[in-house]
């Protein structure tokens, strides 16, 4: 009895010895939802990159500017000749108002108050940022910001609602060059 019970033992150890299988899941992501989401807002930058491209052929005296940053500009007023852009750590004193792609205030220049931004390290919507370091002192542009570069998806949560493009005219007033260079 207890050499069939030592033979009963030994082949349950070898038959547990066996290494586990792989199974199936349960449920299997197919990456449709990521690859409709990366297509609809394919178009949408379609989209506004087409107004935003009406506009400026419907201004046929201004120099619109390209940027390798995804938006356009053009020069209120320019300074030519040498002078210094802002870098990171600067601090730039600079004011700004926000209109929708049809030309409508949503802040004024008053509501938005002069800023002191330290370049790179504060918070400020992307398109803005870069396109302070584009401006010397004393110069003023107007930025056309396709939506991804501006508030995005979810908007300022006030006046500025969902992939909603904006047109910025910007002065920047200063340039405090950061001593730490």
């Amino acid at each position: 009895m207890k050499i069939s019970y030592f033979i009963f033992l030994a082949l349950i150890t070898f038959a547990s010895c066996k290494s586990p299988e792989a199974r199936e899941p349960i449920s299997k992501a197919s990456g449709s939802f990521i690859k409709e989401s990366a297509e609809r807002n394919i178009k949408l930058n379609k989209a506004q990159e087409d107004a935003f491209k009406e506009i400026m052929l419907m201004q046929k005296n201004t120099d619109f500017i390209s940027t390798e940053n995804g938006f356009w500009y053009f020069y209120v007023h320019q300074i030519e000749g040498d002078s210094i852009t802002a870098r990171f750590g600067d601090i730039v004193n600079f004011k700004y108002n926000i209109k929708d792609i049809d030309g409508n205030l949503i802040y004024t220049e008053e509501e938005l108050k002069t800023q002191n931004y330290a370049m790179d390290q504060q918070e400020l919507f992307t398109g803005l940022r870069e396109g302070l370091k584009l401006l010397k002192a004393g110069e003023t542009a107007t930025f056309f910001f396709p939506s991804n570069i501006a508030y995005g998806y979810y908007g300022d949560q006030n006046k500025i609602g969902t992939n909603v493009p904006l047109i910025c005219t910007v002065t920047l007033n200063s340039i405090t060059q950061n001593k730490n260079d």
